[in-house]
């Protein structure tokens, strides 16, 4: 079985590392939406339409199932893309829910870190103030970390500048978990892990998508797999030096053991 996985540019490969894991005998084309990333600063309307275009061309790649390896781009397109696709389709959203249930007996809050299109959805607000009963959830925008991430940027020394000066207004005593509510943050969980205090747990949305994805395949049908791990790089500027940036993200993601 060929599995897509869609992201504006390498934040989805966090996702697929962690299906490459679970799900090593697929095979999968992912594809990056290098035209219009980041997707944070844009409107509804403009996502929907590059997200639409995107996976109809991924399609034209047989694809059989996929997933949308982006927060924003599975609050704006996820249902229209169910209806014109008989396929399974497997979104994403911050773990906020699993967060606030394990933080419920610690009297601690939780800090949702998001891109600002993210947190501005009605999709978000509909899902913290269905889960967040206690009022303990808190949401801080991080505008310039998905271009970080684009760049490489993993020195430990500006990433370390930049998240003490968002966090400088924040006790950080009163939290117990950040949830990493965007799939290219999670390249920053070990600078995080040194600069947070060691109470706080860390935790994304990966592992459960996945969980999900292996869950609707079995559903379809489709037990175990007859492919090899083998990925397929695409991205919609057709640029090569992009390609080999995502070959050398998941490489790097791989080596550091996120």
């Amino acid at each position: 079985m060929t599995i897509g996985f869609f992201d504006s540019g390498i934040g989805g490969l966090t996702v697929l590392a962690e299906s490459l894991r679970r799900l090593p005998a697929q095979d999968y084309v992912y594809m990056a939406d290098t035209l219009h990333v980041p997707y944070g600063p844009k409107s509804q309307e403009e996502v929907r339409d590059y997200v639409l275009a995107a996976i109809e061309t991924m399609m034209g790649e047989g694809i059989e199932a996929l997933v949308i390896a982006c927060n924003t781009a599975t609050s704006i397109a996820v249902n229209e893309l169910r209806e014109r696709y008989d396929i399974p389709i497997v979104g994403m959203e911050p773990a906020v829910k699993p967060a606030v249930e394990m933080n419920r007996a610690t009297g601690k809050r939780v800090l949702v870190f998001a891109t600002q299109l993210t947190l501005g959805m009605p999709k978000y607000y509909a899902l913290v103030s269905r889960v967040d009963e206690e009022g303990i959830v808190d949401s801080l925008p991080l505008p310039e970390l998905v271009r970080y991430c684009e760049d490489l940027q993993f020195d430990r020394a500006i990433l370390g500048d930049y998240f003490r000066g968002k966090l400088a207004d924040y006790d950080l005593d009163r939290y117990g978990i950040v949830v990493l509510g965007c799939t290219h943050y999670p390249y920053y969980r070990n600078i995080l892990r040194e600069l947070l205090p060691p109470h706080i747990e860390i935790v994304d949305g990966n592992a459960g998508t996945i969980r999900r994805l292996a869950s609707l395949l079995s559903r379809y049908g489709v037990v175990g797999g007859r492919g090899s791990g083998q990925v397929k790089f695409m991205c919609t500027d057709n640029d090569p030096a992009y390609i080999d940036k995502m070959q050398t993200a998941l490489q790097w993601l791989r080596d550091n053991h996120l």
